[in-house]
């Protein structure tokens, strides 16, 4: 029989999981990378956008640093990596740029300086010395380009600029304007590693503690709260229990959910002019079904009452569809943050985990209802029996 001790150990776990994926998930990639010929780096990170990583030796013999910077991106489509000696902007950037060549089908680098946002991407020498002559591979939807850039004004801390869009060798298309797009700018100091700007600010973080609360209670909290009602109540040692339990899931569920909706909505409000219109409209549409579900608690009537099979089907309806509408609505957020590939995977292995604990419970629960009914017809006609042989004994 399933213990409720259970049920919290599974709410534990899953959230250390979470938790464990947005510490972790940040120096997993660029730790685990390897590169060609062997290459090996000193230091590396994550780019707080486009699911970029970067990595890098200092030599502060001369002032130079070896560079490999990898960002994910179709064939068709083109990477850039580069340092802004003047600002932290993409205007008057010194940039590498990786892409496909139509003509040969190899992976070539174009270098230019980007003197202002929407540039022609002409082939030329940048502000500073690149000692070695820069080259990149593409492989398994991940290009890198390295390079050895000397570092302009002898100085470990620069601006960094990276960038992704669609085309080709001499035919770049302009980069979308997206909010990740927008963000991929950090000032690095490749001496020590710390980074500030770009996507390590408070926003970046309210945006995880966003997708955290989500995840943890539209995406678990609520889903466990409907399986501990629907199996735990079948075995007689659980009741009232399971309903208490149920109750401290999708309340805790629901306040958790407003606290990460509301954060939703205030990161909204400060990005103007980008609005991801299917997540923001889920997210409304599961708030008022969460909000239903809580009123309707108070409107719960007697097991008695003849309004109890109307009031179990609109609970269970509108239950069951804010689970599926978080559960994609979470997934809708995640290609949006674009985290570490550990988010995605352990919310993943959560589902998982969770759909196969409800099939096994599902199986467990129909063989004691079928088991259940079996006994009390035989009850049922034993008694009949004892009653006609007590008439005709009479």
């Amino acid at each position: 029989m399933a213990r409720p001790g259970h049920s919290a150990w599974l709410v534990l776990a899953a959230g250390v999981l979470l938790l464990a994926a947005s510490a972790s998930g940040q120096t997993q990639n660029c730790l685990s990378a390897t590169f060609q010929g062997g290459r090996t780096f000193q230091k590396c990170g994550n780019m707080a956008a486009l699911g970029a990583s970067l990595h890098w030796t200092y030599h502060a013999v001369n002032g130079t640093a070896d560079i490999a910077f990898r960002a994910p991106q179709g064939s068709n489509g083109w990477v850039a990596w580069g340092i802004n000696p003047s600002g932290l902007s993409m205007g008057g950037s010194n940039v590498f740029i990786a892409s496909h060549d139509d003509s040969s089908g190899t992976v070539s680098v174009l270098t230019t300086v980007l003197e202002g946002t929407s540039p022609t991407f002409a082939n030329q020498s940048l502000s500073f010395p690149v000692p070695v002559p820069p080259t990149a591979d593409y492989a398994a939807g991940v290009y890198t380009i390295f390079t050895t850039v000397t570092l302009p004004r002898n100085s470990t801390t620069q601006n960094t600029v990276w960038q992704a869009g669609q085309g080709t060798t001499g035919a770049y298309s302009p980069h979308p304007m997206s909010e990740a797009n927008l963000r991929s700018t950090l000032s690095l100091d490749f001496l020590s590693g710390q980074s500030t700007g770009g996507g390590s600010n408070s926003r970046l973080h309210r945006r995880n503690i966003h997708g955290i609360l989500n995840a943890v209670s539209w995406g678990i909290l609520i889903p466990l709260g409907a399986m501990i009602a629907r199996y735990l109540r079948v075995f007689e040692a659980a009741d009232p229990a399971w309903f208490y339990l149920h109750i401290t899931c999708q309340l805790s569920g629901y306040i958790l959910g407003v606290a990460g909706w509301a954060l939703g909505l205030k990161l909204g409000s400060e990005s103007k002019g980008i609005t991801y219109n299917p997540h923001r409209n889920i997210g409304m549409a599961i708030f008022c079904l969460a909000t239903l579900q809580v009123f309707a608690l108070l409107l719960r009537p007697d097991k008695k009452n003849k309004y109890r099979f109307y009031w179990n089907i609109y609970h269970h309806s509108v239950g069951y569809s804010a689970i599926v509408l978080s559960a994609i609505n979470i997934f809708k957020g995640l290609d949006i943050l674009k985290p570490a590939g550990g988010w995605k995977t352990t919310y993943i292995a959560i589902l998982a985990t969770l759909g196969g604990v409800a099939l096994f419970l599902e199986a467990v629960t129909w063989a004691i209802i079928l088991r259940r009914r079996k006994s009390d017809k035989s009850h049922a006609a034993a008694n009949g029996a004892g009653w006609q042989h007590q008439r005709q004994a009479a």
